[in-house]
């Protein structure tokens, strides 16, 4: 029996379902021109003028041989090529083709030089084609971009991405597998100067569109700059009013001050490694009580008034049994944890030279995770509660048109490629903990189309939120929402995204204080959004992901998408040495060796107490045993050593053979050459040998 509110709501939803008429119709008469906003030179765009990339299947594209990049890039690293060749050739660019197989979505592709790969996309159809179904557009097209948009094949031409990255060192005190860029392995240290800090800050506002970015820094471990800190407040002056940090939180566990330190010069948000449940889910990692080091983390992050974000390498046969136990431990600490990003395995960096067979064994799509939350979590259908990030575009666009031409920033935005990254939102009561997809009491999809209506209508503010309103209303079902839930939370939960109405929900610019944290944290329910995001690597690079990418670094050569500075051609290398401070010699000698946690040493923590709920199986279950029991490498390292194995064995093998060989050449010639009688063949009966002339006697 559901409470009388529910059926007042409903109600309220057949009658908005009527409005949405009236509104509608009298909405599209005369509808406004696309204003101009601050932050742009060039207007907003109507839905009917947003582009897309080719979609569906079968479909071709433009992608990279594996083998032809690595040599390219070495000839470059080795001064044998200049690197303008980048800009100027399509360095290892082949054909590749996407398409359906035995139910999968494959990439596959030919070299003339080096033959065919192939590799899985997904393993859906139905979730795939509903990804890319969905999928509004793109972005207003980068301009005012051209000093730092500048990288050949690999240029970003569309919307001004979502996180600006910044490494700001590649030294790391862990030495991880996998490792997208190979940290403490390279021979020299890149670590950018504060002048350097400052010019990749200051460029990218000059972009346009200028959207409102999150910066975060990353490495390497970006604690283990002397300016992270400084790095911080600077963007946080600038006018970034989202600043993180990418990290493995050793540095923020061992010291509270420091956790503080960093909340006061204006981090906003922590995104955490965080591999599982347990420190044996985290043990492929190295460090003795990684686990535990997470838990401090979290707590001396949140208790200053830091944000975590738990961020889930997904490794299939390592740790992809960890993806319910991660959001039951989300699930379990809501006030805690609001978002979960999980980012299925890219085999580059560390990982690039991978096996064929490990690669199968270890592959793992973003409908691999859909699948995997429905199937360990019970949470979710695959293809109605799971969208594009890209997705969340239209409601963006209605933010944009909301604040108006006179905004010193647009919205932030988020408009990849929908093979790029996925996600599902939970509404989760923080006193009842009970969870439900969003989209299994909001029609999603005719919302979306109902709000593209109420942005190319164009009317300004007061209409705009009337419309979202209605559109709300319209598409919500009270009797599917969380049982406490009720219809003015969820226009309460828009308004507080978005800020439409200008209510305070407490601030989140760079004045904002300890009690507008608290204001914010108020709230019963808790929007988690667990999200799935997929670099490429070189077997399943395609150049229309790049061009669109939203998380660009910020480099001393301008900006580069992700996917081309960490695979692709490899841009990150070629850079780092370009602009390396030392080679590691040097560096120790003016700096000294730098601590790093390896061969499951374990870091020193002031205190483990904590007050996070946990799942005392999941925290005691042990490693995942797939690889190991199916033969498989589990990561590079180990790949290496059963490499220098097989070698050894072979090279034994061969000298056998060999000796073999010469020893029947040597028989031959005393037979046939000397007219030696051949050796009497040897038998052994009961522990005696003896020759069979000897035995005929």
């Amino acid at each position: 029996m559901h409470p009388p509110i529910k059926y007042f709501e409903k109600g309220l939803a057949v009658a908005a379902n009527g409005a949405w008429t009236v509104f509608n119709a009298a909405n599209r008469i005369s509808p406004g021109p696309s204003f101009i906003p601050k932050w742009s030179d060039k207007p907003l765009l109507k839905s009917w003028q947003k582009t897309k990339p080719p979609l569906g299947w079968p479909r071709q594209t433009d992608s990279l041989c594996p083998t032809c990049v690595r040599e390219a890039r070495q000839a470059i690293l080795d001064g044998k090529q200049d690197v303008s060749i980048l800009l100027n050739e399509k360095v290892g660019e082949i054909k590749a083709t996407i398409l359906e197989r035995d139910g999968q979505i494959l990439m596959v592709k030919d070299c003339p030089i080096h033959g065919h790969f192939e590799d899985v996309m997904a393993m859906d159809t139905d979730f795939f084609k509903h990804l890319e179904q969905v999928f509004p557009g793109r972005d207003i097209a980068a301009h005012n971009d051209s000093k730092l948009h500048n990288h050949g094949s690999s240029t970003i031409k569309h919307g001004r991405g979502s996180v600006l990255t910044v490494d700001l060192t590649n030294r790391c005190n862990m030495m991880c597998d996998p490792c997208f860029m190979d940290a403490n392995q390279v021979g020299f240290v890149h670590e950018l100067s504060w002048e350097d800090i400052k010019q990749v800050l200051d460029n990218a506002i000059t972009i346009k569109p200028k959207r409102q970015m999150s910066v975060q820094f990353s490495g390497g471990e970006p604690t283990m700059s002397p300016y992270f800190l400084d790095a911080v407040r600077y963007a946080r002056e600038v006018g970034y009013s989202s600043v993180q940090a990418a990290t493995n939180g050793i540095e923020f566990a061992k010291s509270p001050e420091f956790a503080k330190a960093a909340a006061d010069a204006g981090l906003r948000y922590a995104y955490l490694q965080f591999d599982g449940i347990g420190n044996a889910a985290n043990s492929h990692r190295r460090v003795g009580n990684l686990f535990d080091v997470k838990l401090q983390a979290i707590e001396n992050l949140w208790n200053n008034g830091v944000d975590i974000v738990p961020v889930v390498t997904i490794v299939n046969g390592v740790n992809n049994e960890q993806v319910g136990r991660i959001i039951e431990f989300a699930l379990d600490n809501p006030r805690k944890i609001n978002f979960l990003s999980f980012q299925p395995v890219s085999f580059t960096g560390r990982d690039e030279e991978v096996t064929p067979e490990r690669r199968a064994a270890q592959r793992y799509t973003l409908s691999h995770l859909a699948h995997d939350v429905k199937n360990q979590t019970g949470l979710g259908e695959p293809v109605r509660d799971w969208f594009p990030i890209s997705f969340m575009g239209t409601f963006t666009d209605w933010a944009d048109t909301v604040h108006g031409p006179d905004a010193a920033w647009g919205n932030l935005t988020c408009g990849c490629h929908p093979n790029c990254g996925v996600g599902m939102a939970l509404m989760i009561d923080k006193e009842t903990k009970e969870a439900v997809p969003v989209t299994a009491f909001l029609n999603a999809e005719q919302l979306a189309k109902d709000v593209a209506q109420v942005n190319d209508a164009g009317r300004g503010r007061f209409l705009s939120v009337t419309g979202m309103a209605i559109a709300l209303m319209r598409n919500y079902n009270p009797f599917k929402a969380p049982k406490h839930f009720k219809l003015m939370d969820l226009l309460k939960k828009f308004d507080k995204t978005f800020g439409a109405t200008g209510k305070n929900y407490g601030k989140v610019g760079k004045d904002r204080t300890m009690q507008d944290i608290t204001m914010r944290r108020q709230d019963r329910w808790n929007f988690l959004f667990i999200a799935g995001m997929w670099f490429q690597d070189l077997f399943n690079y395609d150049f229309r992901r790049t061009e669109m990418c939203i998380i660009p670094y910020a480099t001393q050569q301008g900006e580069i998408s992700f996917c081309a500075y960490n695979t692709g051609i490899g841009w990150r290398n070629i850079i780092e040495k370009m602009h390396m401070t030392a080679t590691l010699t040097k560096w120790y000698e003016e700096h000294g060796r730098h601590e790093i946690f390896a061969g499951n040493k374990a870091v020193p923590l002031p205190t483990t107490e904590h007050a996070l709920k946990l799942n005392a199986e999941a925290v005691a279950a042990g490693e995942q045993q797939d690889l190991v029991l199916a033969g498989v490498a589990r990561n590079a390292r180990e790949e290496k050593v059963a490499a220098r194995a097989h070698a050894q064995e072979k090279s034994l093998e061969d000298k056998l053979k060999e000796d073999a060989k010469h020893r029947q050449m040597a028989d031959l010639y005393r037979q046939h050459v000397l007219k030696e009688a051949p050796k009497a063949p040897v038998i052994q009966i009961q522990g005696l040998k003896k020759s069979s002339l000897e035995s005929r006697n």
